[in-house]
């Protein structure tokens, strides 16, 4: 079988990662769910359902969690098991079988797609260009004898659209500005299971499930799992005021469009009022896809495309010709979310010190052996152990809370920039901590906030200064000028490290 099923999926988004045949005699189709783990808006998904229509083939959904990732935690399971439970409501349907697998120890899942593979007529991934996912995908389509397409359904831009990595945003934005209307138009589907009439789901062998069983029973997706059992770090909890799964993650855009956007414009950067979307968790495990969070946008502005300020010019406000509130909302969601992802689909060196831009390095360099009034060592800003009560304000919020309030998230980076004896230690301390305890970590997204503290999509600040150089330098007691952060230190630091901020 040969013939490819007529696509929606734009061409730009889909890829074959092997040449192996598909295979007409299969019993099912196969989406293997790594990073867009939900059941509607998705590209990858919509491809799967495409080929059961061609092959008159039911659909076997598989989503697995490794154990031996680095930074398994307590934390990160917890938020995408709570995924898995709202997956096996969302996938119960007669011609569609979820497979929820759950690693207990590192290794023990070997050959388990390869298994799956053997029964498949063809198989389908959602793409991610960061962390170890891309190596994942690319060593299964050298195992697995059969076709494995992979699907990018990362964004409203297609990862391959842009032919170069931009250095900076508002060049990105002006791009966006001549690239981006007609990939609106293609949208990936809210009811991908519509019509659905093919055969009923076959059972797995028992064999299968006996050496790789079920994260939780087909018919109890609430059953209790044990995560102490794991062999995962127990010291990062879960985060209990946000789980995890498509049904939070709904829950949360809701609230937002209801309370969190009318003032986002005025407030987002206020750490004492919760005016910030909280989607970037949901987003990064794919619980919640950027086309639907656009959607519900567009929905809300009664928007269309036809309203798009012609011959835009990288502006941040005026081109979508929607509310000031939303126009902020979309630069965050759209320019800066997927400028981390054009970085990181184009570049392997996206986490090393020598992908800063040239500028950045020579005046860091310059600057290295610079004295620093304080150094610290991972253990103490691990522990938020420094002199600054704003700082350690914002250590303590994200090992309790998995999230640092989106300005002083970039405070928090300058300072382990300013404190760390060289920049290249401060990078290794900012991925630790950032990929260790925060829930939207190991993203596009992380890098290009941690870098950005370094120079990426920056440029070159006067007066230079010791230790900086040119990159733009920060300070609390300048940003306790500009926003309100008296009771945000009282809230996450002990009582005698917040006077610096009582006035």
């Amino acid at each position: 079988m040969s013939d490819l099923p007529d696509s929606d999926v734009p061409a730009l988004r889909l890829r074959a990662l092997n040449s192996d045949p598909v295979r007409a005699d299969g019993d099912y189709v196969l989406l293997w769910l790594t990073s867009a783990r939900r059941s509607s808006h998705n590209f990858a998904l919509d491809r799967a359902v495409e080929w059961c229509w061609q092959l008159g083939k039911p659909l076997l959904v598989f989503e697995a969690l490794r154990c031996g990732y680095r930074w398994a935690s307590d934390r990160l399971h917890a938020f995408v098991i709570q995924g898995m439970r709202d997956n096996a409501r969302a996938f119960d349907r007669p011609s569609v079988s979820y497979y929820p697998y759950l690693e207990p120890e590192p290794g023990a899942g070997k050959g388990l797609l390869q298994a799956l593979g053997e029964r498949a007529c063809v198989a389908v991934v959602d793409e991610f260009p960061c962390f170890f996912l891309p190596r994942m995908h690319q060593a299964a389509a050298e195992r697995l004898d059969v076709r494995l397409e992979s699907v990018d359904t990362n964004g409203l831009v297609p990862l391959r659209a842009p032919e170069k990595v931009f250095a900076r945003a508002y060049d990105f934005r002006r791009w966006l500005h001549k690239e981006l209307a007609p990939h609106l138009e293609q949208v990936p589907r809210e009811h991908p299971f519509q019509g659905a009439n093919w055969p009923d789901a076959p059972e797995l062998p028992a064999t299968l499930l006996a050496r790789w069983p079920r994260a939780f029973p087909a018919d109890d997706p609430d059953a209790a799992i044990d995560l102490g059992a794991l062999p995962i770090d127990h010291d990062v909890a879960p985060v209990a005021e946000t789980p995890g799964g498509p049904v939070a993650g709904e829950e949360r855009l809701a609230w937002f469009l209801e309370h969190g956007l009318p003032r986002y414009a005025d407030d987002r950067n206020q750490p004492q009022q919760e005016v910030a979307s909280g989607l970037s968790p949901y987003l990064h495990f794919g619980h919640v896809g950027a086309h639907h969070v656009f959607a519900a946008i567009v929905e809300r502005e009664g928007w269309s495309p036809d309203r798009l300020e012609p011959g835009g010019k990288g502006q941040r406000e005026g081109w979508w010709r929607m509310s000031r509130e939303a126009e902020s909302f979309l630069d965050e969601l759209i320019t800066w979310r997927e400028v981390g992802y054009n970085m990181t689909a184009q570049r392997d060196d996206y986490a090393n010190y020598g992908s800063l831009p040239e500028w950045a390095r020579t005046t860091l360099e310059q600057h290295a052996a610079d004295r620093r009034e304080h150094v610290y060592t991972l253990e103490d800003f691990e522990r938020a152990r420094t002199h600054d009560p704003l700082w350690n304000a914002a250590q303590t919020q994200l090992v309790r809370e998995g999230k640092i309030h989106n300005y002083l998230r970039m405070l928090w980076g300058k300072k382990v920039f300013e404190w760390s004896r060289t920049p290249q230690a401060a990078l290794d301390v900012l991925i630790e901590l950032n990929n260790k305890y925060a829930l939207d970590g190991r993203n596009p997204n992380s890098y290009s906030g941690i870098f950005w503290c370094l120079g990426r999509y920056d440029r070159a600040w006067g007066p230079e200064r010791p230790v900086y150089g040119k990159i733009r330098y920060m300070s609390s007691e300048n940003t306790a000028r500009k926003v309100r952060v008296k009771d945000y230190v009282a809230q996450y630091t002990p009582r005698q490290q917040a006077s610096l901020f009582q006035g």
